[in-house]
């Protein structure tokens, strides 16, 4: 079995099965680091939101486009991302549902019970908001949110303020997209996805929120799709 690739704003996602136990193993690195011309016959499909090498435009290796996604009412114009997203978690819940994909942009998709697309919202993710502080004012600092302090809800110094400030906005954006959703229709389930989504679900919890945490949820989608098949 080859390897999966989905090609993001500002990272590469890889996935393959593990020998033996048949498990999906997924893994990030920068942009073009682990795609060698001479082994491209490991890669099996893959899919591209952000700049497209050479390498891939050239190779054998099956693309997956939005027709290979088995939602209803996509648009041309939508992202793969979001399509694969909100499809595998609808596959997954067996309901309607919202997918929060918080990366570099945060991307809140919905699903219909039947299985349709029905909008959704985009916004800028945790490190982008961090960025446009950064370079628009005289004073704030450059932040990584990887490293920064998480866990006070009010910090004292600058750099964790940012942080937790972004961190905070997201997580609100999501709570109100969520609310506004189940008041014009039932949904079953919020999936989140995406870098930032394991530091986003404490702060979900505290409204009372209850997301289905799914990192690598575009990855294991492209693994199920029906053109792939290494995933049921």
């Amino acid at each position: 079995m080859g390897r999966l690739l989905l090609i993001g704003n500002s990272r590469w996602h890889w996935a393959e099965l593990e020998p033996g136990s048949g498990a999906l193993r997924c893994w990030h690195t920068a942009p073009g680091s682990s795609l060698d011309p001479a082994k491209g016959g490991l890669l099996q499909a893959w899919a591209a939101v952000g700049a497209l090498p050479v390498q891939l435009a050239s190779g054998s290796a099956r693309r997956i486009a939005l027709e290979d996604v088995p939602l209803q009412g996509l648009p041309p114009w939508l992202g793969i991302d979001r399509a694969l997203v909100g499809w595998r978690a609808w596959q997954q819940q067996g309901a309607a549902v919202l997918v929060a994909d918080a990366g570099t942009a945060l991307s809140l998709t919905r699903v219909s019970a039947d299985g349709g697309f029905t909008g959704g919202l985009i916004s800028a993710g945790v490190a982008l908001q961090l960025r446009a502080l950064t370079g628009s004012t005289a004073q704030l600092p450059a932040v990584n949110p990887a490293t920064a302090q998480m866990g006070e809800a009010w910090p004292i110094h600058t750099e964790p303020a940012m942080a937790e400030g972004c961190r905070r906005g997201v997580a609100a954006a999501i709570a109100e997209a969520w609310r506004q959703a189940c008041r014009e229709s039932p949904i079953a389930g919020l999936w989140l996805t995406g870098g930032d989504a394991p530091g986003l679900v404490p702060l979900l919890e505290e409204q009372q929120l209850k997301p289905v945490l799914a990192p690598d949820l575009a990855l294991e989608a492209m693994a199920a799709l029906p053109a792939v098949g290494l995933l049921p």
